[in-house]
């Protein structure tokens, strides 16, 4: 029997697809991409657009219009590609950053360059970090070690600040959206276009991320024209999602969980309109539309299945003002009937659907489908790629959240041969942050071969939601606002005395293993309960959010000046001289987002109260131990447990 000491996910997954036009999709397997039909079944090879010839190597952040130019940077600088090198924006100075990711990726961006409908327009994000406090990394590969200095915009200090441009292929000339809501450091989220390439949309939110307006701006001359509606909470706001407009109508779907207590979609017009779309207490995802029906994924069977919907749209009213009111919606449809989680991939014209699913039991299986649920064909069925593995009994299930208003659920892995009459030591891994939802009605829950290995080798091992995880509406998610860590490890205890009510769990055996969020939680548990946690493994822990950076760490614990019994009562500084346990921590020593001031300042605390803790960092590693170290990595972790548990 193979034993696996990769910390990966098992590989059942169906192949990444991509659609061609609406007939055809790209699919990558171990020989390559390829090329299926959809109404045929046939295979055959498929070869990548080429750039075109004399394109710059350099060239990173590309991006195609719809007419066939394509954007990039180089270094700070953004160009456009159309028979030839033009230059849309030169960085004027250090600091000074065009059409690149901005806000550090928070909001659902993902990237700078957004092309208008036809490609007669490119908008692009100016980014001004010039003020914003350099944080020290070393790079050890030179004769006498390199300082390398990464801008990082600490909780409660300077931030960037980002302009929108909107750049004419014709004229070659570029106007700047003007944007004169909140204070210089708001961030301009969620950028679209109208079907008509004339105005631009901008979420834009305040810096304390509790109010945000949506405006439309002239792409002519980049002149305010309205706000089409607004968001206020007095926790936090989270846009994640550009509008996405009904195909030949200028209405438009706008996900939120701040008007219903989901994330559920609104039908909505650019005079300010809004009606609620999808009527459900359940979270829901945009997928397409094709100007009759929408279609969302939506997690009202269960928070641990996702589902496609549809629902049909007729538009009633003459008048622009009316249309919102008068349309009529029909029931949802659900397009997806097998139990279990579903990745959906719509084609262009959403005439047709890729349906990549699986359950707890059943391994991965991708179906080709009509928008109507129909099936075409069965494109790949998994079998089980555990079967030539030692294992043990997997097990769904839930626990109440310690507030009693929640099931939380849980997976549970057996050694295999587990024997009732004995008791096993327990491993807990752990994130529990935000945008995390680690247990799925999925092959096995999202099993990870990290912990079949370690059930192979003799532990249960538990994995456990809580509150401050998506999927189960705003106020499971906001719960951690203000106190991160609180109601996470109050929930996750309640899954710990379940475990040691059980007669075969050695309640004197307990660990606990989780990386960035989860080595927060790790040590959290460590130093709160320290009489349950005899070992510990934490890697690119969060120790103080007043050195996490501005996006994210504001948005859930506001300022150290606005909250400092927050800050105080979350911070592991106060907490090292509770530790008791053997804790190890693991730290990428250039980790660009959780720094490693957190984990050294921890260290020199546990120093300066004498209390024993082990410490490896990874000099070459970012946040994340990448490749043949993460090898290195998951067996060191796995020898702390076997050593000391």
């Amino acid at each position: 029997m193979e034993e696996v000491t990769l910390a990966g996910r098992v590989h059942t997954s169906s192949p990444r697809t991509e659609w061609v036009g609406d007939g055809s999709f790209a699919f990558r397997d171990a020989d390559g991409w390829k090329v299926c039909d959809v109404e045929t079944g046939e295979v055959t090879g498929h070869t990548p657009k080429q750039l075109p010839h004399g394109f710059p190597e350099k060239a990173g952040n590309i991006e195609e219009s719809p007419a066939g130019a394509l954007a990039y940077t180089i270094g700070s600088s953004l160009f456009v590609w159309k028979d030839g090198e033009r230059c849309v924006a030169s960085s004027e100075a250090d600091g000074i950053v065009y059409g690149q990711t901005v806000s550090r990726n928070e909001f659902g961006i993902d990237g700078g360059i957004f092309w208008s409908p036809d490609g007669s327009r490119l908008a692009f994000y100016r980014k001004d970090e010039s003020k914003v406090t350099d944080f020290p990394l070393l790079d050890i590969t030179s004769r006498t070690g390199t300082p390398v200095n990464i801008k990082y915009p600490m909780n409660g200090m300077t931030s960037e600040n980002i302009s929108l441009g909107i750049y004419d292929m014709e004229t070659g000339g570029t106007v700047w959206c003007s944007v004169d809501d909140f204070d210089e450091e708001r961030y301009l989220t969620n950028i679209s276009w109208t079907p008509d390439g004339r105005h631009v949309i901008i979420q834009v939110l305040d810096r304390s991320q509790k109010h945000m307006r949506m405006n439309m701006y002239s792409a002519a001359d980049g002149s305010f024209e309205r706000t089409i509606l607004s968001e206020d909470n007095g926790r936090f706001v989270e846009p994640q999602d550009p509008v996405r407009f009904i195909k030949g109508t200028y209405s438009f779907i706008y996900r939120t969980d701040n008007r219903d207590g989901f994330k559920n979609l609104y039908l909505c017009d650019t005079l300010g309109n809004v009606r609620r779309l999808t009527a459900v207490d359940a979270d829901v995802e945009y997928v397409g539309n094709d100007g009759r029906k929408v279609f969302y994924t939506s997690a009202e069977v269960s928070p641990v299945e996702n589902h496609l919907f549809s629902i049909d749209i007729a538009f009633k009213g003459r008048k622009a003002s009316e249309m919102i009111a008068k349309a009529r919606f029909s029931a949802p449809k659900r397009l997806t009937e097998a139990e279990g989680w579903h990745y959906i991939s719509m084609n262009g014209d959403c005439s047709t659907f890729i349906d990549s699913y699986s359950s707890f039991n059943v391994p991965y299986c991708t179906d080709i489908r009509k928008a109507d649920g129909t099936l075409v064909r069965n494109f790949r069925k998994d079998d089980d790629p555990l079967k030539d593995y030692r294992t043990g009994k997997a097990m769904l299930g839930t626990v109440k959240s310690a507030d009693g208003s929640y099931d939380n659920w849980y997976r549970l892995f057996l050694p295999p041969d587990f024997d009732a009459s004995k008791k096993y030591p327990v491993i807990l891994y752990v994130y529990g942050g935000p945008h995390s939802q680690m247990v799925r009605d999925s092959w096995l829950g999202q099993v990870r071969m990290w912990e079949m290995l370690m059930a192979q080798k003799g532990y249960i091992v538990y994995v456990q939601d809580n509150r401050g995880t998506p999927n189960r509406g705003a106020e499971y998610e906001k719960a951690i606002h203000r106190q991160c860590g609180q109601c996470e490890m109050a929930d996750q205890m309640v899954g710990i005395e379940m475990l040691k009510s059980l007669p075969f769990v050695d309640s004197e055996r307990i660990g606990v293993h989780g990386w960035s969020y989860g080595g927060f939680m790790t040590i959290s548990l460590m130093t709160n309960y320290p009489e349950t946690f005899k070992v510990g493994v934490a890697g690119g822990p969060v120790i103080d959010w007043k050195w996490y950076e501005v996006m994210y760490g504001e948005r859930y614990m506001d300022t150290p000046e606005t909250n400092p019994e927050g800050f105080e009562k979350t911070s592991l500084l106060n907490k090292a001289s509770d530790l008791k346990g053997k804790l190890l921590i693991c730290q990428g020593a250039i980790d660009n987002t959780v720094v490693w001031e957190h984990s050294l300042s921890f260290i020199q605390e546990c120093i300066e109260n004498n209390v024993k803790v082990d410490y490896f960092p990874y000099p070459r590693s970012e946040h994340n131990v990448q490749g043949r170290w993460r090898v290195h990595l998951m067996d060191k972790v796995t020898d702390y447990f076997d050593d000391y548990l």
